[in-house]
This record gives C-alpha cells, structure tokens and sequence, in this order.
C-alpha cells in the first residue's frame, strides 16, 4: 500500500528549529550569499557614560577643593573708577574671545565666529564622517588632500591678512600632522596612528588648539595697550 508522503512548509527565524530549508533560484540566475557585516558594538548611555561623567565631575571637585585648601588666591583690591587696569582682561575662560578681538573687528570676533563655532559643533555630529569615524585618508586620497589642502589655504590667508597668527600658526601645524601620513604612509607607528584619525578627530584637534593657545597668549602674553610681552621679563 503506498502512502503518499505529506510536506509541511515551517517557517522560522532559528535555524535549530527548522534545520533543513530549500532554496529556489530561478534559472540563469545564480546564488549570492552575502556575508553579514559586523555591527558596531553600542552601549546605553546610562549607565555606562552617566557614571563616568559623574566621576569625573568628582574628581574635578575634590581636585579645585585640594588647590583652594593648600594654595592661597587673593582678590584684588577694591575697583577704582578714576583708574582703569591696563590692560583690563576678561576672566580666563572669555580670554580667548578677548584675543580674537584683538585682530578682528568686533562684530566678527564677539558674533560671528562664536556663532560659527557653535553651529559647527551642533551640527557636525549628525554628519557621516563622526557617525562612521573613519580615517582620513580611507577612501579617495587624492581629492581628500586637494579637499584640505584648499581650505587650510583659505582659512591661513583669511586670519593672515589679519594678522591672527595665534590661529595661523596652530592651523598649519594641525594641517601638517595630517597630511603626513599622506606622503610617509605608515603600517604601524604614530604615523599610523595619525592616518587613522578621522576628520571629526581633527576639527575637535583643531579647536582645542587654537582655543587654547588664544586663551595662554591672552593670560601671560598680553601687556599694557594688549600689546606682546614676554611673561618672564618684568
């Protein structure tokens, strides 16, 4: 007596389930399998960045409270209308807006670039090259440096003919890190580790630098009319 075998189409998501599938191809028209990429490993915010953040907020507490114990930081005296300090600062953290407007006028200086600064960190985030972070020069090298090599031009000759060398000289020493694993490309070393820093990791590079360095020059270098003085020479 034959008996007729029945079939029974099961469909699931775990292969230990369902062990044994069929395929259907249609003819002149051949199989492909794609090996699935690694996804990036991503963690929540909370707890991972939550907590190291509130960590180091306080080690950054305990360390102002230990300076504030051990090192004295007496106020100035009373401000005297009828005698103006010269030159009067800003507070430290306002220094490097100060510098700025030193070489441009104020509405570039106190409105523009702040703004453009801002805008820039807001925004640059959402772009491809800090969602991917890949190195800078992976993929078309040629245009790349073509790309960078333009806009460090312009950017130097703008605040050149201003005579902001505090940003110049920062932007060229950046540029020339960069683009040194262009023309000395290395498989392993500090070279390699700066071929592989993404373009997000050089404008963050950037604008620590030059941040910084307006705010030392304003701090230490900046005498009587905000003219240059060399701090160690009284």
């Amino acid at each position: 007596m034959n008996q007729t075998p029945h079939y029974q189409i099961e469909s699931a998501t775990d292969p230990q389930q369902v062990s044994r599938r069929v395929a259907i191809f249609p003819k002149k028209v051949s199989a492909r399998f794609e090996t699935p990429e690694p996804e990036e490993k991503l963690v929540m915010s909370f707890p991972h960045l939550v907590i190291r953040e509130a960590i180091c907020f306080q080690v950054v507490v305990i360390a102002m409270a230990l300076l504030a114990l051990f090192f004295n930081a007496p106020l100035e005296e009373l401000a005297n209308p009828e005698h103006t300090p010269n030159p009067a600062k800003a507070p430290w953290y306002f220094l490097g807006l100060q510098e700025l407007l030193h070489f441009f006028p104020p509405v570039v200086a106190g409105v523009v670039l702040p703004a453009l600064v801002v805008i820039a960190l807001i925004v640059i985030p959402y772009f491809n090259i800090n969602l991917k972070r890949e190195g800078l020069w992976v993929h078309n090298r040629k245009k790349t440096f073509v790309i960078l090599s333009s806009v460090v031009f312009l950017a130097s000759l703008v605040t050149g003919l201003y005579q902001a060398f505090d940003i110049v000289i920062p932007t060229l020493i950046l540029f020339g890190l960069a683009i040194l694993p262009y023309f000395a490309p290395r498989e392993k070393g500090w070279i390699h580790w700066l071929a592989r820093r993404s373009l997000a990791e050089w404008i963050m590079a950037w604008f620590v630098f030059v941040a910084g360095l307006l705010t030392i020059v304003g701090t230490f270098f900046r005498g009587p009319g905000w003219s240059w003085v060399w701090p160690w020479i009284s």
